[in-house]
């Protein structure tokens, strides 16, 4: 196992322990925190391992970080005019 993927699987261990522990701001700041950390990582996991094993690692992030990415979508909805106007 590379040194990208034990690094990646050591974010996803303390993300899961992150979730676990009580939080007055509902987590934002670590997952500010896991972002900033989890970009960098990606690309790191992509260049060592290529681009499927990067893929998958990018949807397990997104999977953990579902909230921030749902904020996301909904900002660039509305950005683009194409929000639910229906």
């Amino acid at each position: 196992m590379t040194l990208s993927l034990v690094l990646a699987l050591v974010w996803m261990l303390s993300a899961n322990l992150m979730a676990m522990l009580p939080s007055r701001d509902n987590h934002w700041m670590r997952a500010y925190v896991l972002i900033a950390l989890g970009i960098p990582l990606l690309g790191f996991v992509t260049y060592q391992n290529g681009p499927w094993v990067g893929l998958l690692l990018l949807a397990a992030g997104m999977s953990v970080l579902r909230w921030p990415v749902r904020h996301l979508v909904r900002w660039a909805r509305g950005r683009s005019g194409s929000g639910s106007g229906a």
